[in-house]
C-alpha cells in the first residue's frame, strides 16, 4: 500500500515535468486568511486618516486671517473678494510676529564705538577693567622692546610684552592732574595725534580742555622758529572770563609768537621732532609710551598701547575731561573775583592807539585781519 502511494506521487510529478508544466502548490487557507486581514487593516487606517483630516479642517479655517476687503471707488462699497494675496500675506506675517514676539532673548546693552567720543570717561572713572577692555595692556614683540620700559612691563605672553595696568592707571591719573592744573592757570595745551583715526579724539579732547589740536603732519621749526612759520597768526587779548578786549592790536605786532604751555602727544614715535623742540624750549610733554618707545622723550609718560584706537580714545577723553574740570574751576574763581594766573602788563588802549609813528598802518591792518589761527593773551 505504501509502495503504491509513492509510485503514484512520483509518477504524477514525472508526468508533469515531461509535459513542461511547473508544479505550483495550491494556496492554503491560512495564506488566504492572512491576505484578507492585511487588506482590511489598510482600508481601516485610510478611513481613520480621512476622518481626522475632516475634523481638523474647520479648526484650521477659523485661524486663517481674513483679507482686508477692497473698496469700489465708484460706489464706495466694500467687496468680499479674496484676490489680494499681498494683504493676506501681510496679515499672516503680522499674526506670526504677534504670536512669536515674546520668544528669544533681549539685548539690553551693546558696545558702541562712538560712545567713547560722545561721552568720554572722566579721570575718576578710569578703572583697570576699562583699560583692559580697551586693550591698553598689549605691547609689542619682545624683539622690539626698549629696555627703558622694563619697569612698566608686567610679563610676557606668546612672545608679546604685557603692560602693567596698575602702572598705566597711576600714570594716567598723574597726567590728568597735570592737565587740570595747567588749564586752571589759563595755560595753553596742544593736543597732537597724527595717526589715521586719531583726528576725532584729538579734536574732541582739545575742545573739552579749551586748547589747540593738530592731527596732520607737524611742521618742523614751528616752536624753535615760530616767528618765521607762525608770524602771521593773529593774537587777541581776553579777560579772565575769556571775553575779547579790543584796542590792543598795535601792541601785539612786535610781540613774539606764543608757545604752548603743555603738549600732549598721542603717537611719540612719529612726532619725535616735536618732542625734541619742546625739550629745547623747556615745554613739558605728555605722551603714550608703548614698549618700543623711549619713555625719556616725554616728561609725563603714560605706558599703554598706542596702536589700539580705542585705547587712544579712552586716554585722550580722560585728559580732555581733566582739562575741562580745570577750566571750570578757573571760571568759577574768576566770577568770584580771583585770578588764578599772573597777567601781563599792557598799556591802555587809548595810549596805544595814539602812538601812530611807531607802527605802520599796513602792519596794523595785517594784525587786525590775521589768519585762521589766533592766540590769547590774558589780562585782568
Amino acid at each position: 500500500m505504501i509502495i503504491r502511494q509513492v509510485l503514484l506521487r512520483h509518477g504524477r510529478k514525472a508526468a508533469q515535468l515531461k509535459a513542461g508544466r511547473r508544479i505550483v502548490p495550491p494556496l492554503s487557507r491560512s495564506w488566504t486568511r492572512r491576505l484578507a486581514s492585511e487588506v482590511d487593516s489598510i482600508s481601516a487606517s485610510l478611513d481613520q486618516s480621512l476622518a481626522e483630516i475632516d475634523s481638523i479642517e474647520p479648526l484650521a479655517s477659523k485661524n486663517i486671517p481674513e483679507a482686508t476687503p477692497k473698496i469700489d471707488h465708484s460706489t464706495l462699497a466694500t467687496t468680499n473678494t479674496h484676490d489680494d494675496s499681498v494683504v493676506e500675506d501681510y496679515l499672516t506675517v503680522k499674526r506670526q510676529q504677534q504670536l512669536t514676539s515674546h520668544l528669544g532673548t533681549t539685548i539690553t546693552s551693546a558696545y558702541q564705538p562712538s560712545a567713547v567720543l560722545s561721552n568720554p570717561p572722566s579721570p575718576a572713572d578710569i578703572t583697570l577693567e576699562l583699560l583692559l577692555a580697551s586693550q591698553s595692556h598689549l605691547g609689542h614683540s619682545t624683539s622690539l622692546w626698549n629696555p627703558a620700559n622694563a619697569r612698566y612691563i608686567f610679563g610676557i605672553r606668546a612672545g608679546i610684552h604685557i603692560i602693567s595696568l596698575d602702572v598705566t592707571a597711576a600714570h594716567l591719573r598723574r597726567a590728568c592732574r597735570v592737565i587740570s592744573g595747567v588749564t586752571e592757570r589759563a595755560g595753553v595745551i596742544l593736543f597732537v595725534g597724527t595717526r589715521k583715526g586719531q583726528d576725532r579724539c584729538v579734536v574732541n579732547a582739545a575742545r573739552l580742555a579749551g586748547g589747540c589740536h593738530l592731527f596732520e603732519r607737524w611742521t618742523p621749526g614751528a616752536i624753535t622758529n615760530g616767528h618765521q612759520i607762525l608770524g602771521r597768526c593773529r593774537m587777541k587779548v581776553v579777560n579772565a572770563l575769556d571775553q575779547e578786549i579790543k584796542g590792543y592790536e598795535r601792541q601785539l605786532l612786535d610781540r613774539p609768537v606764543l608757545k604752548p604751555d603743555l603738549v600732549v602727544c598721542l603717537n611719540p614715535l612719529e612726532n619725535y621732532i616735536l618732542l625734541h623742540e619742546c625739550g629745547l624750549n623747556g615745554i613739558p610733554t605728555v605722551g603714550i609710551i608703548d614698549t618700543d618707545a623711549n619713555p625719556t622723550w616725554v616728561t609725563y609718560p603714560i605706558p599703554a598701547n598706542d596702536d589700539s584706537l580705542r585705547c587712544v580714545q579712552v586716554i585722550a577723553g580722560a585728559l580732555g575731561k581733566a582739562g575741562e574740570e580745570g577750566q571750570k574751576r578757573r571760571r568759577e574763581r574768576a566770577l568770584a573775583g580771583e585770578i588764578t594766573y599772573t597777567p601781563e602788563k599792557l598799556e591802555e588802549p587809548d595810549a596805544a592807539t595814539s602812538d601812530t609813528n611807531s607802527v605802520e598802518p599796513e602792519q596794523a591792518e595785517q594784525a587786525a585781519e590775521g589768519g585762521d589761527e589766533q592766540e590769547n593773551i590774558y589780562i585782568p
